[in-house]
């Protein structure tokens, strides 16, 4: 795989990473054996998704370990991310709270060691940014496990500017993840955060302060690779309670959303998923996007996106992409 230089650090990561949430949390997961998830996040390293996105919400710890047991023994070859902030209040059906007291980063990033079999992670996020907490005493404590040598970097996650700016006051934010697709734009300055705040161009703050730009849901939940056409999700699955993932807003979807997709898949003559991927890439060298999935076919799909190049008149067809139904 085409690799990028993980610009605070210089280390060299696959250009297209690997998300490991949906192998643990909040996607249907009947019949998959652990053995399976394994092989997956194996087969993702061996193709050069290096770059390997966790966090100790997922499951409750489940996908740390998940990750840890897999790939503890390539740790050499892994450019090792988790994240704190955010935990599960429960599991069935998911739910989340958080948590950015000072003293549960602390806790949380010791437990996530022991679960990731690290001694250090690459990258440490801020999952999200708790209200009731000062940003700056959760930053400040974040920054403390820098010092210590348990975390490279840090992170923040489904962030506005302002918020950036405050933390990179204090430590430099090495990266920001947000959810971003073709149908889901916020964080260009398009709409607001996940809080309802103003986002202002996250993307473009990045890019001027040498900060990595990390893609979540980049396939829209797995919408825009084209795959689930009539597809029922069961009450665990997040997508049943998500507007976009309604039978009448995938129907509208298909046209609006995938038509324009296709047209540059047949185009180039590859998969729907490489071309939404390759769209969230192409917005700049600081883009670095984390597709998941627990299908090899997919992983061999999205690894590929990291070679295909669009063209101006291919950005203009998906630019246009305006989806049916709200994000949440």
């Amino acid at each position: 795989m085409r690799q990028v230089t993980f610009t605070p650090s210089g280390d060299r990561v696959g250009a297209v990473g690997f998300g490991a949430m949906g192998l643990s949390w909040v996607y249907d997961r009947q019949g998959l054996t652990e053995r399976q998830k394994h092989e997956v996040l194996h087969l993702a390293v061996d193709l050069g998704m290096t770059f390997v996105d966790t966090a100790v919400l997922y499951g409750g710890g489940a996908n740390e370990e998940l990750v840890g047991a897999a790939l503890g023994g390539r740790r050499d070859e892994v450019f090792l991310c988790s994240k704190t902030g955010l935990r599960a209040a429960s599991l069935e059906p998911p739910r989340t709270e958080r948590c950015g007291r000072p003293e549960e980063v602390r806790r949380s990033i010791d437990d996530s060691l022991r679960r990731l079999r690290t001694d250090a992670v690459d990258l440490y996020y801020l999952h999200r940014v708790d209200p009731d907490v000062p940003l700056e005493d959760t930053w400040g404590a974040m920054a403390e496990l820098v010092t210590a040598g348990k975390v490279r970097h840090l992170g923040l996650s489904e962030v506005s500017t302002a918020q950036a700016e405050r933390a990179h006051a204090i430590h430099p934010v090495a990266a920001v993840q947000s959810e971003y697709s073709l149908w889901t734009r916020n964080p260009d300055g398009s709409g607001p955060t996940s809080d309802g705040e103003p986002s202002g161009d996250v993307i473009s703050w990045c890019a001027g302060h040498g900060a990595v730009f990390v893609p979540f849901s980049p396939l829209g939940r797995g919408y825009l690779a084209g795959a689930l056409a009539g597809r029922t999700f069961s009450a665990s699955d997040f997508r049943s309670r998500n507007p976009r993932f309604t039978p009448e807003a995938m129907a509208a979807n298909e046209q609006r959303v995938l038509g324009p997709i296709r047209e540059v898949a047949r185009r180039h003559g590859v998969s729907l998923a490489e071309v939404a991927i390759a769209w969230a890439a192409a917005r700049g060298e600081h883009m670095l996007p984390i597709p998941g999935t627990s299908d090899p076919v997919h992983v061999r799909e999205d690894a590929a996106a990291a070679e295909l190049r669009l063209t101006a008149e291919d950005l203009a067809v998906l630019d246009g992409v305006e989806a049916v139904g709200d994000r949440y």
